[in-house]
């Protein structure tokens, strides 16, 4: 989760999925939803951020199809985890929620790596192209560690 829907969160997820996909080695779709969004409207629909997609596309990883989307009170109904990328996207998420039970399904993307360090995910927009790639490698170690967290996956589907 990340303001606009067009940086960080379209990269998480379409790294997640490659990651998932490599280390368990399942189709995605029939076993896990994973999604982004943002917590603001400013770029509903459209794809993400063209040198977004330029990063994830050197490492194998198409976003292309992505479309961006926002983040209503209905996704804590949908998903068991959320993720966000920075403290004002946590705290527009936890503003939405209505309950413990939500609220402790938000987590910081890097929480994976760095434990209740609440660290961020800088928004590589006004950046130059090492931003991008920056954010491609720390979600996709993230990525991973959230996988080794929840332990053998496979044994739990």
């Amino acid at each position: 989760m990340c303001l606009g829907n067009i940086c960080r969160s379209p990269v998480a997820q379409g790294v997640f999925q490659d990651v998932l996909t490599h280390k368990i080695g399942l189709s995605i779709s029939k076993k896990w939803t994973i999604d982004s969004a943002g917590t603001s409207k400013y770029h509903n629909g459209e794809s993400p951020d063209h040198r977004s997609q330029n990063s994830t596309i050197l490492h194998g990883v198409d976003i292309s199809n992505q479309k961006s989307r926002h983040f209503t009170s209905t996704d804590f109904k949908m998903f068991d985890f959320i993720f966000v990328m920075d403290a004002m996207n946590y705290s527009n998420v936890l503003k939405l929620s209505e309950n413990d039970s939500e609220r402790s399904k938000v987590h910081f993307f890097l929480d994976s790596s760095f434990p209740n360090q609440n660290r961020q995910v800088q928004d590589p927009y006004l950046g130059g192209s090492y931003g991008f790639e920056n954010v491609y490698q720390i979600v996709k170690k993230a990525s991973e560690n959230w996988l080794e967290r929840w332990g053998s996956v496979k044994d739990k589907l």
